[in-house]
């Protein structure tokens, strides 16, 4: 087993499509994403959104980066990068996974372990929003993954 982490971010206003996450494994190793887990944190109205994950072919902008906790203790810092709430998105690749979802309950994706997406060296991963929602919510997020090698 690799070193595990987890990438947050914590109630930022969303009001446009945005790439809530952008994973890009290190070129020295792979990547296992375990899952994620979306919510709004003030919002009372129901509302539908669209999430799309894809192996995004270039890079988004506009956000922040985010720096991996370790979920062990005295592992060291993720090789790779994370961004989050990329309002400049990245080109879709291909898509491997696709769901709406209401706002009220946010959204948790744990795939199995025979469908995690395993990224190779200096592949990208993207948790998309692609629908924007009426009015501006604030979002909190985390990314789980596993880094192998490197």
């Amino acid at each position: 087993m690799g070193r595990v982490y987890a990438a947050v971010f914590e109630t930022v206003s969303v009001s446009v499509a945005q790439d809530l996450f952008e994973l890009n494994a290190p070129a020295g190793g792979s990547v296992v994403v375990h899952g994620f887990e979306v919510s709004q944190v003030a919002g009372e109205t129901s509302e539908q959104l669209n999430l799309l994950v894809h192996r995004g072919s270039t890079s988004g902008s506009g956000g922040s980066t985010v720096t991996p906790s370790p979920l062990s203790v005295g592992d060291p810092a993720f090789g790779g990068t994370v961004e989050a709430n990329n309002t400049t998105q990245s080109t879709e690749g291909t898509f491997l996974h696709a769901a709406g979802f209401n706002v009220l309950n946010g959204y948790l994706w744990v795939p199995t372990p025979e469908c995690r997406p395993v990224l190779s060296p200096s592949g990208r991963l993207v948790v998309e929003l692609q629908t924007a929602p009426a009015a501006a919510l604030s979002f909190s997020g985390v990314l789980y993954f596993e880094e192998l090698g490197g």
